[in-house]
């Protein structure tokens, strides 16, 4: 009896060891791709940024194909070749914002509430950036929606309150815009991500300076209806 439970016990600890192994692994190569996305992202330019995304794109489909099951996988996965077709344009970037749509819905299949309802960020992020039908999947309200589900979920996050500003502000909800980007700029710091946190700054600064000239236009247009 004994021996039954000391095979028993060391059975249990040999999953748990290698379980805990494979999340190590799976949290180390998301990281590689968080880190990559944001150097390719803010650092380069071009044809070096189109090239690294192509590339970057290939790393996170490796990725999700060795970790099936991990959101965090997919969510970076999406966010890759939606940065990817952005750079890319034109038609040719279709079928990555599709690959990327189908990446982040996978990922809220699997966990809604990883990285802090990133998915629902980038996928909402998607639906307002993306042209509607027939040329694609465009909707401003499940834009929305969604860009609400991620504040819900994370309601201090830079990221979550910076891509529900940008969608307010692209439909002319300029006020609002502005409340949901100065809650952005007070976000807490991100260690571990400190490039990305830079070029979002800068996104958010770049943002507010578009929409102060917007609100001083529609404020000189009302005088002179007045007048």
């Amino acid at each position: 009896m004994k021996k039954q439970s000391l095979t028993k016990h060391l059975t249990i600890l040999l999953i748990l060891f290698a379980a805990g192994t494979a999340r190590a692994n799976i949290t180390e190569d998301v990281a590689k791709l968080q880190s990559q996305w944001a150097k390719v992202n803010y650092t380069l330019e071009g044809d070096a940024q189109n090239d690294a995304f192509e590339a970057l794109a290939s790393q996170a489909d490796n990725v999700t194909k060795t970790y099936p099951d991990a959101a965090e996988a997919w969510i970076w996965n999406g966010i890759i070749k939606s940065s990817y077709a952005g750079v890319k344009g034109g038609l040719g970037a279709l079928g990555l914002v599709k690959d990327s749509r189908a990446a982040l819905e996978k990922a809220l299949s699997l966990n809604p509430d990883a990285m802090h309802g990133s998915a629902y960020t980038s996928l909402g992020t998607l639906y307002f950036k993306v042209p509607g039908w027939p040329i694609a999947f465009g909707d401003d309200d499940k834009a929305e929606e969604l860009l609400k589900q991620a504040l819900k979920i994370n309601p201090q996050g830079i990221d979550s309150n910076y891509f529900y500003a940008d969608f307010l502000q692209e439909n002319s909800r300029y006020v609002e815009a502005k409340t949901y980007l100065l809650k952005a700029q007070q976000a807490a710091p991100r260690p571990d991500r400190p490039i990305a946190d830079r070029g979002r700054h800068q996104q958010i600064r770049a943002l507010l300076a578009v929409i102060k000239e917007e609100l001083e236009e529609t404020l000189d247009n009302e005088n002179e209806e007045l007048e």
